[in-house]
């Protein structure tokens, strides 16, 4: 794996508005596994796992459960609390890095068992998928090109991981969590956001196996390439400093300082990145919202079921400023200052 740690590319910072959340929804499995159960079943160390990422438990989907799965039941609540016919929704994006196969896409799945008549695509950003896919499907509404959007991301974590790997097995879990989007006041949606890509950091966190470079074998199987690859030291360092800078510049294009935020939803994939961002940053901790402690990191699913928390607990209000930052593989990352 390239030993350098990448230097962000620095992406342009554009705004959006007129755009507005109308609902939304997540859903998890309901099997939970803690920090001992890992320790029980793989002889993982539970203290290690805690004090290195603040993970106490996380849930991983049953055999029959796929990311369609996922992603259908976290629509399904967005839809039911905004009380919409479904005949209405007339466009469908899904974030997520683990689709339920090649072809036919999740967001084909879904829109199926839906029962949608709409355009319905997948979008592949890693753990920055749900930021990629919202700000696609912004770009639609605000244009007057779909008047009811339905945005997901979700990940089934467990299909990919290596179970023999304590440094990255226990950082991840599934789930998934929806938004559907309408058009909104001239106030409302992104304020600014930044979508970023640097693919020469590829090779430190990539899954080489079960594509058209590598497709699948026994040799592949047996060499472990089928599994997600880290390279834990080197990933931590760029997911600090992207966090904290494209968030710094977004805030900058915005003309708003952390003093304005009512929430900071980062992906959640590590307290000591998300702590450590956010205090180069100035943000009191009890404005940045966490949530990983129960559900680990869910890739894709991790904002919008952060999202969907903190509107379940009242805690987002018309004309809060949320700011959010996506970030992973690719390396990618999608960092969003939206008005609730």
């Amino acid at each position: 794996m390239n030993p350098e740690v990448p230097q962000p590319v620095r992406p342009k910072t554009r705004r959006l508005t007129g755009v507005q959340i109308l609902g939304t929804g997540h859903y998890v499995p309901e099997e939970v596994f803690t920090n001992e159960d890992l320790q029980r079943i793989y002889g993982f160390d539970p203290d290690w796992i805690f004090n290195r990422t603040g993970i106490q438990e996380r849930r991983f989907a049953p055999a029959h459960h796929a990311t369609s799965d996922l992603c259908l039941r976290a629509a399904r609540q967005a839809i039911e609390k905004v009380g919409c016919d479904v005949k209405d929704i007339d466009l469908l994006i899904v974030g997520t890095f683990t689709p339920d196969m090649s072809t036919p896409s999740v967001a084909c799945q879904v829109q199926n068992q839906l029962g949608l008549t709409c355009p319905a695509f997948d979008v592949q950003a890693a753990c920055a998928g749900f930021a990629y896919a919202l700000a696609t499907a912004s770009q639609f509404v605000a244009t007057g090109n779909s008047k009811l959007a339905l945005v997901i991301g979700g990940d089934c974590n467990i299909r990919i991981i290596n179970p023999g790997d304590q440094k990255s097995f226990p950082l991840f879990g599934d789930g998934a969590g929806a938004v559907i989007l309408a058009p909104g006041s001239p106030e409302q949606g992104m304020l600014a956001y930044q979508l970023g890509s640097d693919g020469s950091g590829g090779d430190l966190l990539s899954r080489p196996a079960c594509g058209s470079r590598i497709p699948p074998s026994m040799e592949a199987i047996e060499n472990g390439l089928h599994y997600l690859t880290m390279d834990g030291r080197a990933v931590f360092k760029w997911a600090v400093r992207v966090l904290a800078d494209s968030s710094n510049e977004v805030l900058s294009h915005a003309e708003k300082t952390v003093d304005d935020i009512r929430w900071f939803i980062p992906h959640q994939a590590n307290i000591r990145i998300i702590h450590s961002a956010s205090d180069v940053m100035g943000f009191d901790r009890e404005k940045v919202f966490k949530n990983l402690e129960k559900y680990g990191n869910t890739s894709a699913g991790s904002i919008p079921i952060a999202l969907n928390e903190l509107v379940e607990r009242n805690g987002i209000e018309r004309g809060d400023l949320l700011l959010t930052c996506g970030f992973g593989a690719g390396l990618n990352w999608g960092t969003i200052l939206w008005r609730w």
